[in-house]
């Protein structure tokens, strides 16, 4: 059924330009109109404008906003959220002074979650990933990316990306799925990491590719993880089975991950804590998104990302959350955007823009998501009435969201 969306106080992210990004000086503008009304058709928005020009007559379900705003749902195009448990004690290891790299020296990281996903059921796991799933569209995600990588075995990553294709089956808000076997060295690999980058091209893709269980092909490139080289040959093989790459890179030190991320026409390249003027200059002209994920270097105590640098030198930057269990336990975006303005002196537009259309980007999917466009998905939330829009990454905490609409369908 068709919702009519009435007296809204404000539509923002309205977008009819069919540009499939927004970069540099443009992202600091976001398309508005006050007092408004929309309608969707069937999972699609059909028509806006304002209330002077309220339609009648329609067949409809009728929502009235009464005053509050709409906002394109945000699009997280980085999360882990299938994962077992918690890492709470690595928490308390931070705080006691030791590093990331450090924890992952000390069996920690990825292969403590690992260890806990190989004992953890595949229904256990969907259930704690579906909880999550609810937690973040609640806070208004509507489009979002996971990745596999805590299994590092054929056997575990395969498990991860059929529940995440179960999530994407039951969940009401769209899901894309990426293949991370290379996020670490697999236990049985330890001190043979050529032999686990052979595993992962030989096997691992094959095997993903063959039972469709992934969108994308991802390698974490950094520093004590995998080299440029060894990423750039997982790529290779993800392409040749259909996958297109998804790059961490650059969060612990320049690693060459954003250069063999431009050369091999990655969507995105994430994380980029690290990045300097060479960096920046690589991704000038290319279709790579520049993804940042300000939740892991505010849990983690590290250095953000250049976001003005990168703005200012006309890139398409997006925000994502990262949400995991060791690096950024949380995937609520509107935080992120916060975390983009404070620590990264991101205008509240240009975060937004960031947020929604260019995270959509960094996901092949702006096409359909990240805008309030005729003829796109309808994916939005409707929040109270606000002051103005610096108030949504201003009081970050403050319960503001109303209702939410995902494919055309009011949840309740």
């Amino acid at each position: 059924m068709s919702l009519l969306i009435k007296n809204i106080g404000c539509i923002v992210g309205i977008d009819e330009s069919g540009r499939l990004s927004v970069a540099g000086e443009a992202m600091k503008s976001i398309g508005t109109l006050d007092n408004a009304w929309l309608l969707t058709e069937g999972t699609r928005i059909k028509e806006y404008g304002p209330m002077s020009q309220l339609p009648t007559g329609i067949d409809c379900k009728i929502v009235d906003a009464e005053g509050g705003w709409l906002f394109p749902s945000f699009c997280d195009s980085h999360t882990h959220i299938v994962y077992a448990g918690s890492r709470e004690r690595e928490f308390l290891d931070k705080i006691n002074g030791l590093t990331y790299e450090e924890i992952a020296a000390n069996g920690g990281g990825i292969l403590n979650s690992a260890d806990r996903l190989h004992d953890t059921s595949e229904e256990e796991l969907y259930r704690q990933a579906m909880e999550r799933i609810d937690e973040i569209v609640a806070m208004g995600t509507g489009l979002v990316e996971i990745k596999s990588g805590y299994g590092l075995t054929l056997e575990d990553e395969l498990k991860i990306l059929r529940v995440i294709r179960r999530i994407r089956e039951n969940a009401p808000l769209e899901v894309r799925a990426t293949f991370l076997g290379a996020h670490a060295v697999g236990r049985a690999f330890k001190g043979r990491q050529s032999d686990y980058v052979d595993h992962v091209c030989n096997d691992m893709i094959p095997a993903v590719a063959a039972n469709h269980l992934a969108d994308f092909v991802d390698v974490f490139c950094d520093r004590g993880f995998f080299t440029p080289e060894e990423t750039a040959r997982i790529i290779e093989q993800g392409a040749a089975h259909g996958l297109r790459a998804k790059i961490h890179a650059n969060e612990l030190a320049i690693s060459g991950g954003v250069e063999v991320g431009v050369k091999y026409g990655a969507l995105s390249v994430d994380h980029l804590e690290s990045m300097g003027d060479e960096q920046i200059e690589a991704l000038k002209g290319s279709n790579t998104i520049p993804t940042m994920l300000p939740g892991c270097a505010f849990f983690l105590g590290i250095g953000y990302p250049p976001a003005r640098k990168m703005i200012d030198a006309g890139l398409a930057v997006a925000l994502a959350s990262d949400y995991n269990p060791g690096t950024a336990p949380s995937g609520n975006m509107r935080f992120v955007t916060s975390l983009a303005s404070i620590k990264m002196k991101m205008t509240p537009a240009e975060a937004l823009n960031a947020a929604t259309l260019n995270s959509a980007c960094a996901m092949g999917e702006s096409k359909d998501y990240g805008s309030i466009t005729r003829g796109k998905v309808a994916n939005f939330y409707i929040t109270k009435a606000l002051p103005s829009l610096a108030f949504m990454p201003y009081a970050h905490q403050t319960p503001i969201i109303k209702d939410i609409v995902l494919k055309g369908e009011l949840l309740v």
